[in-house]
């Protein structure tokens, strides 16, 4: 079996599989996933506790979790996700899961990072509403956040650097190895069925895998939306222009990861295509400029079902008690 020599897919090329083998990974233009290595598990587990921390907002509602549900692929399954007072989201919130594996994050990859990404809803005034000063008030006037910070950062202060860095390290584990897909690049044979393999066949041979490729199935790279066809959005997000100024980015996102997603509907950067079946149709005429059958649709979509792997699975966090000087929450300001 043909195995790639360069520095990476030697790294991906070797794995523990069942029973403590181990198999070379399949020449292919998506490779498996690897599960995360935690090298500091009190961070992991501090910024969990963030994650799932309403108080970071300032209705004492909204936590990271209400918009990237980790029971729910890391995303809402909402067209656009509702932020504080009811509001309506300007787009679709992406997963968090594979996040980590991103050239950047959002759609418009406006912060080069998890840690850059984990600031931003927090004080953005239509979704968590608050301020990064506020939020750390909160947070300084909890002693058990106090005491978990100190002993993570050798330091009883916080502030929102070590915030964003603690919620980062938590997201950068929410990978989901383990699917059916990686077990057949990994050689199990009988991982995938016939018509899953057809779908993969004509993924590639179609021409997905020019921006869906690597470990994420995407990610990596900024692609226009409309290239055969143009896209008629309902969403005023004009995409990576946003970021660069540049008109020739305008309308380019970042094309998102295909890991897990059965879950993550719905699809597109303005959540329009309501199920897999509807975006696999507007991709091939939009992107590629072609027509699949009702028959070729079902085969690609097998296939992308077969890259939902293992979901986080750890216990929901307890979180220290406000204390009587925490600011109370106002949710109906």
């Amino acid at each position: 079996m043909k195995v790639k020599t360069t520095s990476l897919a030697i790294a991906l090329a070797l794995t523990t599989v069942a029973g403590g083998t181990w198999a070379a990974a399949k020449d292919e233009p998506i490779q498996a996933l690897q599960a995360a290595k935690v090298t500091n598990p009190a961070k992991v587990e501090l910024g969990k506790k963030l994650f799932f921390d309403p108080r970071l907002s300032k209705s004492g509602f909204i936590s990271c979790n209400s918009c990237h549900n980790l029971s729910m692929g890391g995303s809402d399954n909402l067209k656009t996700s509702i932020g504080h007072n009811w509001q309506q989201g300007p787009i679709n919130a992406p997963t968090v899961l594979n996040s980590s594996l991103a050239v950047a994050q959002f759609w418009d990859g406006r912060a080069p990072d998890l840690k850059a990404q984990a600031g931003g809803p927090i004080a953005n005034p239509g979704e968590m509403a608050f301020t990064h000063e506020l939020a750390v008030d909160v947070l300084q006037s909890i002693p058990g956040y106090v005491a978990e910070f100190k002993s993570v950062y050798g330091s009883a202060r916080i502030d929102i650097d070590k915030v964003t860095d603690a919620i980062a390290a938590f997201e950068e584990t929410l990978v989901t190895p383990n699917s059916p897909f990686d077990k057949w690049l990994m050689g199990d044979e009988k991982a995938l069925n016939a018509r899953e393999l057809a779908g993969y066949k004509l993924f590639k041979d179609s021409g997905c895998v020019a921006c869906h490729n690597g470990p994420a199935v995407g990610g990596t790279s900024f692609q226009k939306m409309g290239i055969v066809e143009p896209y008629k959005a309902k969403s005023p997000a004009e995409g990576r222009v946003a970021v660069t100024g540049k008109d020739e980015d305008r309308f380019k996102f970042k094309v998102p990861t295909l890991r897990n997603v059965e879950l993550t509907y719905p699809y597109f950067h303005d959540g329009e295509a309501a199920t897999l079946e509807q975006a696999v149709d507007v991709m091939g005429r939009l992107q590629l400029g072609r027509k699949y059958s009702g028959e070729e649709v079902g085969q690609i979509v097998a296939f992308l079902k077969t890259l939902t792997g293992d979901q986080p699975l750890f216990t929901v966090p307890l979180l220290p008690p406000s204390s009587n000087s925490t600011p109370r929450p106002t949710p109906f300001d």
